[in-house]
C-alpha cells in the first residue's frame, strides 16, 4: 500500500512539472467544493509588482484574486465590483464595472464519470458597452482535479475545440454554467448580431 501511494505521489510530482501549473487542493468534509478549488489556485499563484520583467499574475486575475482575498476576509468589495460565491452550484462569479466597461471572471467545476477526477474552468471576458471586446488578458481555461493525489493541474478539455475566427467573426466569447452542466460559446459577428452554440458537457468530453 505504501509503495502504491508512492508511486501515485511520484506520478503526480511528474505531471505537474510537465504541466508547469499545479495546485494542492486541501478541504474539510468528504469532498472539495468550488471555494476549495479557487482557494488552491488563487493563492498559490503569485502577486508581483514589477513593471521591468512583468513577471507575476496578469492584471485581470489579479483583479480576481484581490476580490477573493476580500471575500475571504469578509471585506466589502470596492465600488464598481460584485462577486458571487454559490456553493451549492460550484459557481464563483466576479464582476468589475468601470465606465463603460465590464470585466467577469468565471470559475465552475464538473464531476467526471469516471468518478476519480473533476474538470475545473477559469473564463475572463472583458465587454465594452455590452459588446465582448477582446481583453489583453481574456481566455478559458481548464485543470483537472485527481480524487487520489488531492492535486488538480492545467490540461485541455476533452472535446473543446474553439472556433476560428473568420471573415464573418469579430470575436467568440465563452460563457460558463452557473446552472446547469453546458459551457455558452457566443460568436460577435462583424454586422453586430450574434450567433450562439452550446458545448454539452456528458461527463467525459464536450460536444456540440
Amino acid at each position: 500500500m505504501r509503495k502504491t501511494i508512492f508511486t501515485l505521489l511520484f506520478a503526480c510530482l511528474v505531471q505537474c512539472v510537465a504541466a508547469q501549473d499545479c495546485y494542492k487542493v486541501t478541504y474539510k468534509g468528504t469532498k472539495p467544493t468550488i471555494e476549495d478549488f479557487a482557494q488552491a489556485y488563487l493563492s498559490q499563484v503569485q502577486v508581483y509588482d514589477d513593471p521591468v520583467d512583468e513577471v507575476g499574475l496578469d492584471e485581470a486575475t489579479n483583479a480576481f484574486k484581490q476580490a477573493w482575498m476580500r471575500y475571504r476576509n469578509g471585506v466589502k468589495q470596492i465600488d464598481g465590483d460584485k462577486f458571487i460565491v454559490d456553493e451549492q452550484n460550484g459557481y464563483i462569479r466576479y464582476e468589475s464595472q468601470y465606465d463603460n466597461h465590464l470585466l467577469c471572471a468565471e470559475m465552475c467545476y464538473w464531476n467526471e464519470a469516471d468518478g476519480k477526477h473533476k474538470l475545473i474552468a477559469v473564463n475572463i471576458t472583458s465587454f465594452t458597452d455590452g459588446r465582448y471586446s477582446l481583453g489583453q488578458f481574456d481566455g478559458l481555461f481548464f485543470m483537472r482535479y485527481n480524487n487520489a493525489t488531492k492535486m488538480m493541474a492545467d490540461c485541455d478539455a476533452p472535446g473543446f475545440e474553439p472556433r476560428c475566427i473568420n471573415d464573418n467573426l469579430d470575436n467568440i466569447s465563452y460563457s460558463l454554467p452557473r446552472t446547469g452542466k453546458n459551457i455558452t460559446e457566443t460568436a460577435w459577428l462583424k454586422n453586430g448580431k450574434t450567433s450562439k452554440r452550446v458545448l454539452k458537457w456528458n461527463g467525459r468530453k464536450f460536444s456540440y
